[in-house]
């Protein structure tokens, strides 16, 4: 029976530019069985190549592949490899672990020239829970790249730093607070993959929110430091922070800034939501429909007529009918 060896895959230059200190080679995967795959690297300088025929060169050169069947990756006997491939051999995704006998280490150092280390410490906790498998994509970093630019122009823009004492809003503490919340419960349960998430969403927020209070910069820069070191220690020392952000204390999560004290309410007209209005939540059914059917464009938009009916859901929706 003859064995059968898959997924050629032509490393180097191509037929047209190799030249003798430039040559071609090829890895073949020999299938022994479904867990025990050998690997094997030629080097088209090993043997005698007649007519650009590989396939039989190797074999006229390793008795021991002498009775071999090339498979390509359309899954057809392929020989000659060049008349089949045209000169090119490609491979199959095959999700594996990384290592050197199947050529297919990623080297960390190259990603950090490229990206920095933060990109990549960020990037691999990206990818899923520690404990899981992931494919590798170096295409993905460049979303956290991407992020980490924005993260930097919450605090820098094109005339330095514009981190000021102005006092937070609302908003800038609630995103600051859910946020804090969240990655303390991430990091008890090893979940850093939605830590990274959050710090998304919180940079996104903060953005929209044109937040530049220190007092909710500050210790987001804490909170975000053991996932990107580098780029938040730059941060806390430009913030006039003379000791490591290592050092400093985390912050502490208070429940009062998540709670909600009001609503807004969407108005509806005969089903149909026309604008929107912010009302206390502890606000009654009695002084909300007050309060919608003196308000400016409730009043534009009955022109006069006197409404049949205003239905009010607590802290859902009004609806005026007729």
């Amino acid at each position: 029976m003859k064995e059968k060896f898959f997924i050629p895959l032509l490393l180097g230059t191509n037929r047209k530019g190799r030249n003798s200190e430039n040559p071609a080679q090829w890895i073949f995967k020999k299938m022994n069985s479904r867990d025990d795959i050998e690997t094997r690297l030629f080097d088209e300088r090993d043997f005698a190549l007649p007519n650009d025929d590989y396939g039989q060169a190797i074999k006229d050169s390793f008795p021991e592949y002498k009775d071999a069947i090339f498979i390509g990756e359309n899954g057809k006997e392929v020989l000659p490899f060049g008349e089949d491939l045209g000169g090119v051999f490609k491979v199959k995704r095959e999700v594996e672990k990384m290592s050197k006998s199947k050529y297919n280490v990623v080297s960390p150092d190259a990603i950090c020239e490229q990206y920095g280390a933060d990109s990549l410490r960020l990037y691999e906790m990206f990818l899923g829970p520690l404990e899981q498998a992931k494919p590798w994509n170096t295409a993905g970093i460049t979303g956290v790249h991407s992020f980490l630019k924005k993260l930097w122009k919450l605090y820098f823009d094109d005339n330095g730093l514009k981190v000021t004492d102005v006092k937070p809003t609302k908003e800038n503490l609630k995103t600051l607070h859910k946020t804090i919340k969240k990655v303390e419960e991430d990091i008890i349960n090893f979940s850093f993959n939605t830590s990274v998430s959050t710090f998304m969403i919180a940079v996104n927020e903060l953005t929209t929110q044109k937040c530049t209070s220190k007092e909710i910069l500050e210790p987001l820069l804490i909170v975000i430091s053991p996932y990107a070191p580098h780029i938040a220690e730059e941060l806390w020392n430009q913030l006039g922070n003379s000791e490591s952000i290592s050092t400093a204390t985390f912050p502490v999560f208070e429940e009062k800034y998540l709670v909600e004290s009001s609503k807004n309410y969407p108005i509806s007209f005969n089903g149909k939501m026309r604008f929107t209005i912010e009302l206390p939540l502890d606000m009654s059914k009695e002084d909300i429909e007050k309060t919608v059917l003196a308000h400016e464009k409730t009043i534009a938009q009955l022109q006069g007529r006197q409404p049949k009916k205003v239905i009010v859901v607590l802290g859902k929706i009004v609806n005026i009918v007729g």
